[in-house]
């Protein structure tokens, strides 16, 4: 089951955009460009914007189209999967090599719940 491209994206800063979509089974957000020091805050406040906090569907982030990410982007990202562990709310981060590489160089991907691409995130969805 791929998710379609959510075409309408979101300047958030100069290096970044986003994007949002309410599916059947999750609340999918995409991001293109970088995730750092100058992005992270237009980045949870897109999400916090956007997000049905009554919700109790997975929140799933494609970061499969992040060019870089840094400590600032990595926070924002802990920040996210903390919250949504506190709601009981299922938490699913897909990513490139570039992601990957960060997310296990401080050993968090058990915490952010990192898959290797959307396909294989959707794919933990429950029915």
């Amino acid at each position: 089951m791929r998710a379609g491209a959510i075409n309408d994206l979101h300047r958030l800063t100069v290096s970044l955009r986003g994007g949002f979509e309410q599916q059947a089974r999750c609340q999918l957000f995409r991001f293109i460009g970088q995730l750092d020091a100058y992005s992270d805050k237009q980045f949870l406040e897109f999400i916090e914007h956007h997000r049905l906090s009554s919700s109790a569907l997975p929140l799933v982030l494609d970061l499969t189209h992040i060019d870089f990410i840094d400590s600032s982007g990595l926070g924002a990202l802990v920040v996210l999967a903390k919250g949504c562990k506190e709601r009981q709310q299922q938490f699913l981060l897909a990513g490139n090599v570039r992601v990957m590489q960060i997310v296990k160089l401080v050993r968090l991907e058990q915490f952010l719940n990192f898959q290797p691409d959307l396909d294989a995130a959707l794919g933990k969805l429950p029915a």
